[in-house]
């Protein structure tokens, strides 16, 4: 047995490609960011007024998510916000809010990164100017009790949408001079407001005590899930978009923890939203 086994051919295994050898990441490969997408939003939404026999309608200037919804929710129960009847998303509702001769629109429920930019991607395609953000998130430097609110000049980009608007580095910086407006914008307003980085994740599950460590280290005042890929998509698509960090909780590492304040933290949240918005050009 031995013998026949030492007479079969000896088989020759390949040494592997070099490419195959080495783990690949598509998402930082990518070398087709300035060509146009083949899927667009218009043509979505196009297709969804056909099937639902919605008309073409825009939406107001300026708009908001609310990826909590808790904002949403508080205009809703006051009576405050009427549903747009001819918002055509497949997977959002738009709510129409008019306070003091500003109307804007708002959206809630649309957590993490790609949602987030897919319904920007919508928002902006169907007349949005100008987009404000304010999500639910978790301290990494403790500069105060929370709750209280981070206006986002940076965000550390450990997502994956933002990969397909920018090439790959390792923070996405806000419009400085649309930062500094809404800085101005909301110096009188009664909120407690810090000015600083995120670390935008698609894991929150994930954040270990080592990724905690290394973000504190380098500065970094919260972390949430939006704020890197919105401000990508901005860049790459030239659109106005502000994003607030509300820091709510400490993820969860003390009892009694996820308090967001008055009525879920809506009451503030709005005094800042319509700030800013009474402020944009």
């Amino acid at each position: 047995m031995h013998a026949a086994h030492r007479d079969r051919p000896s088989e020759t295994v390949a040494a592997p490609d070099a490419d195959e050898a080495r783990p690949s990441a598509p998402i930082v490969e990518r070398s087709d960011l300035a060509e146009p997408s083949a899927f667009t939003p218009e043509s979505l939404l196009r297709e969804a007024r056909r099937q639902k026999g919605l008309p073409a309608s825009d939406v107001p200037r300026v708009c908001v998510l609310d990826p909590d919804g808790d904002i949403v929710r508080d205009l809703i129960g006051s009576g405050r916000a009427r549903q747009d009847p001819d918002w055509a998303c497949y997977h959002t509702l738009l709510h129409l809010v008019d306070a003091d001769g500003l109307r804007y629109g708002i959206i809630g429920g649309a957590v993490g990164a790609s949602f987030a930019v897919l319904v920007a991607e919508e928002l902006f395609a169907s007349g949005c100017q100008f987009l404000v953000s304010v999500t639910s998130a978790g301290q990494i430097l403790e500069l105060r009790a929370p709750p209280y609110f981070v206006l986002i000049e940076r965000a550390l980009r450990d997502e994956g949408t933002s990969y397909h608007y920018l090439p790959p580095a390792r923070y996405v910086e806000a419009d400085s001079t649309l930062i500094d407006l809404v800085g101005t914008a909301l110096r009188g307003v009664d909120v407690v407001i810090e000015r600083g980085s995120t670390w935008t994740t698609d894991a929150p599950f994930r954040e270990t005590a080592t990724e905690i460590a290394e973000r504190r280290s380098e500065g970094v005042l919260a972390v949430e899930m939006e704020a890197a890929a919105l401000y990508a998509f901005a860049r790459a698509r030239g659109r106005s978009v502000v994003c607030f960090a509300h820091i709510t909780n400490r993820m969860g590492q003390a009892e009694r923890d996820f308090e967001k304040g008055d009525a879920s933290g809506a009451r503030e949240a709005l005094l800042l939203i319509e700030a800013v918005a009474l402020a944009l050009p």
